[in-house]
């Protein structure tokens, strides 16, 4: 959760359950501090805090998810698209959740790998996915870098480690900050389609993406969420690449500062 105050932001942690009852019913002081002008938070956890807060400061709040609350309690609600949010004037729909990457100057050439693994959504079938970035590196050799997440098996790790042509460095030997500084500067990127978080953070770098398809258990939200994507030419199939370089985005995908400015237009801050 933040507090905005001034042009500080500061960060903090939701209150106990039980600290929350106290500020809601009794209005016992949250936090020491001045009085913030706008409360934003995230998780499940923090709705009751949210609201708390929101009674206590009179402060509007803004929830960035679908909120298991009622939505008329909130300010305003950041949705992701694939949560099929309601049509309401404090609801508004993103394309994923939101993240702070953004796009510096890109180096040509330049092109990323991201590995995701098994998930409660999607199996993972590892030959395949060798098989497709070996013939990513096959037909448009270049400056490939490549990292997993916490998800990917350490046999797949060990395998994309012997594919000539690519660069990995696993998820754990990567510092903070590693993966948001190396998409900046990437031209085209290429995910697992079961990342979908990395996915979002690779458009938001303004780069070129395509995914790698997975076996999806279910046809649920996240799949449609990704289909939509490809039909808008926003993503890249693999089973539908020329083989050539990805083509440069056509529109700038920047939801977190398209957030900011409806925030600011109605008057929230």
């Amino acid at each position: 959760m933040e507090l905005r105050s001034g042009l500080g932001i500061e960060k903090i942690k939701p209150l106990s359950r039980f600290r929350a009852m106290l500020v809601f019913a009794f209005g016992v002081r949250p936090y020491a501090g001045r009085r913030p002008e706008l409360i934003i938070g995230t998780g499940h956890g923090t709705h009751l805090t949210l609201l708390a807060l929101k009674r206590y400061w009179r402060t509007p709040v803004v929830v960035m998810m679908k909120p298991s609350a009622p939505l008329r309690l909130f300010d305003l609600s950041l949705i992701p698209e694939h949560d099929h949010p309601p049509e309401r004037s404090n609801v508004i729909t993103t394309s994923g959740a939101l993240n702070r990457v953004r796009p510096a100057r890109k180096r040509p050439g330049k092109g990323m790998v991201l590995i995701g693994g098994p998930s409660k959504n999607s199996d993972w079938d590892e030959e395949r996915l060798l098989r497709q970035v070996e013939t990513l590196v096959q037909r448009d050799p270049g400056d490939w870098l490549l990292t997993t997440s916490r998800r990917t098996p350490s046999s797949t790790t060990e395998a994309l480690r012997k594919i000539t042509g690519v660069e990995v460095v696993p998820s754990d030997l990567t510092p903070e900050g590693w993966l948001p500084e190396k998409l900046a500067s990437a031209e085209q990127c290429w995910v697992t389609e079961d990342s979908v978080s990395m996915i979002y953070e690779a458009l938001s770098a303004g780069c070129s993406v395509g995914v790698f398809e997975v076996p999806w258990r279910t046809e649920g939200r996240l799949v449609r969420g990704i289909k939509k994507l490809k039909e808008r030419g926003v993503l890249t199939s693999f089973d539908h690449w020329s083989g050539k370089p990805l083509p440069p985005p056509q529109h700038e995908f920047n939801e977190a500062q398209r957030c900011a400015q409806i925030i600011t237009e109605r008057g929230l801050i």
